[in-house]
């Protein structure tokens, strides 16, 4: 096939070197729909190979204390961060994001994620009590628990994966990470800085594939004792029936149907740009985007207008184009599948206020074939209808009027999920109310995605099992033990 050679070919990395693969996949670039790279399909032998460097690695990497494993860290993060245009741009080739958020959210949050739990590292304290009268001191110590599997996904590819392997080597573990076979040109390339960042051979492997052949052989392997997943639920289902025999940790942030809520007593000049962005950043394809807008009817009629108006100012175009607001869907497939979306909602005699099938979608020739969706506001719809029920993940939102706030607080619990939700109120009083009852391990309140790394991480229901941050990763990457000592 002419111009094969020309694609850039990835390698697995394992024991501090980048070993090839008898067979790859090929990878896309959303943008045009043309094969880009070229992905190991990796399967059991080299995750054999994997665990035997991890295993191997484990003494060393573990007896190292936390202010030497925090110096790594910190040099890692450095080397990401001189490389940060270079990250961009492959994020931004290889996920469709716009360059501008793989620059300013994805690379800077990956460095910021070895930074932050290069200091973490160095604050935990453990637990002491005394117990006079039997003449006994108990107290705690954490170790890391050995092998970790780390699967992160697609969406947010060095972000996510970043996000577990900081704090999983931080702890003393070694790890195995299997990033998407969709977006895996970041992850290789942080590889690369590995060695100079200080990193022994063995503490970090990447191997790529697909999940069903090398996420199944490291999910299962008897040596991985624990497994930190963020993707979809029938996967998580899947990793839950493989780890079963092994009483596996599990770590799973999974999916989430987010509500906005939006009170009459709103701010709408910050609530609409806000809620806009919550709506449809990074192409819908964030498991914290908002995908269901409640909003109270005496102010229904005016935020639809205005809502409706912001996101048609809401620009889609390449990824590589600065003033791109979103840029191209992951994959043709899941393309189809969020369009589909839209086709019931329409069959279901719902509105289509604006994008999909309503408004026209220009772009340059050569990207004609790329996965582009305009982002799309659905109105007059039920509750009960799978556009409120199930997660979509991608650029698609519900706007609904309601009355009363208990009301509302009981439609917002009613989808399986509970990861993320947005309240929109100046009434103080109201919003620890509202924030209270909804089922959500997030409640954002005037505002979205503000995150501060050290509190909690994760959903309730369907969204998942566990937390992330600070006290919450170390406790996951970490095994305590009881120790009591009579004198």
């Amino acid at each position: 096939m002419a111009g094969t050679k020309a694609l850039l070919t990835l390698e697995n990395f394992i024991n501090g070197k980048f070993v090839p693969c008898s067979s790859y996949i090929d990878s896309y670039d959303p943008s045009t729909g043309e094969v880009h790279c070229r992905v190991p399909d990796s399967g059991n032998e080299e995750i054999e190979a994997a665990v035997e460097a991890a295993r191997a690695a484990f003494p060393g990497w573990s007896a190292r204390s936390p202010q030497e494993r925090s110096q790594v860290l910190h040099r890692l993060a450095d080397l990401l961060e001189k490389s940060l245009e270079d990250l961009a741009q492959a994020e931004s080739r290889d996920q469709g994001k716009t360059i501008t958020l793989a620059r300013t959210m994805d690379i800077p949050r990956s460095v910021q994620n070895f930074r932050f739990f290069a200091s973490s590292i160095l604050h935990h304290t453990s637990e002491c009590t005394h117990m006079d009268h039997v003449g006994c001191l108990h107290y705690t110590l954490r170790a890391p628990v050995g092998i970790a599997g780390l699967i992160s996904p697609w969406n947010l590819p060095l972000y996510l994966l970043t996000w577990k392997v900081a704090p999983a080597i931080a702890a003393g573990n070694t790890v195995i990470a299997k990033p998407s076979e969709l977006t895996s040109v970041t992850a290789w390339m942080m590889c690369k800085l590995l060695e100079t960042a200080g990193v022994p051979p063995g503490v970090v492997n990447i191997v790529f594939g697909t999940g069903p052949k090398v996420g199944e052989a490291l999910v299962s392997h008897p040596e991985v004792p624990l497994i930190s997943f963020t993707g979809s639920q029938p996967t998580a289902e899947r990793i839950a029936q493989l780890s079963a025999p092994h009483c596996k940790k599990l770590s799973l942030e999974l999916g989430g149907k987010n509500p906005a809520i939006i009170f009459e007593d709103a701010n709408l000049e910050e609530c609409i740009p806000t809620t806009v962005r919550s709506s449809f950043a990074n192409q819908g394809e964030i498991c914290l985007c908002t995908s269901r807008i409640f909003v109270q009817k005496s102010i229904y009629s005016e935020f639809l207008k205005k809502f409706v108006a912001a996101t048609r100012m809401w620009k889609v175009g390449i990824p590589s184009d600065p003033s791109a607001s979103m840029g191209a869907l992951i994959s043709k497939a899941h393309l189809e599948k969020v369009r589909s979306y839209v086709k019931k909602a329409r069959a279901e005699g719902a509105r289509i206020l604006c994008g999909e099938g309503v408004d026209t979608l220009s772009l340059p020739p050569k990207n004609q074939a790329g996965y582009f969706m305009l982002p799309t506001v659905i109105t007059d719809i039920k509750d009960e209808s799978c556009c409120m029920k199930e997660e979509i993940f991608g650029p698609v939102t519900c706007v609904v009027p309601f009355d009363s706030e208990e009301e509302v607080i009981q439609r917002a619990n009613s989808v399986k999920y509970g990861l993320a939700a947005t309240v929109w109120s100046s009434n103080v009083g109201r919003v620890h109310r509202v924030a209270k009852k909804l089922q959500s391990g997030l409640v954002w309140t005037n505002c979205w995605l503000i995150r501060e790394l050290n509190l909690p991480f994760g959903g309730m229901k369907s969204s998942g099992i566990g937390r992330e941050g600070a006290k919450d990763s170390y406790e996951f990457f970490t095994e305590v033990k009881t120790i009591t000592i009579k004198h």
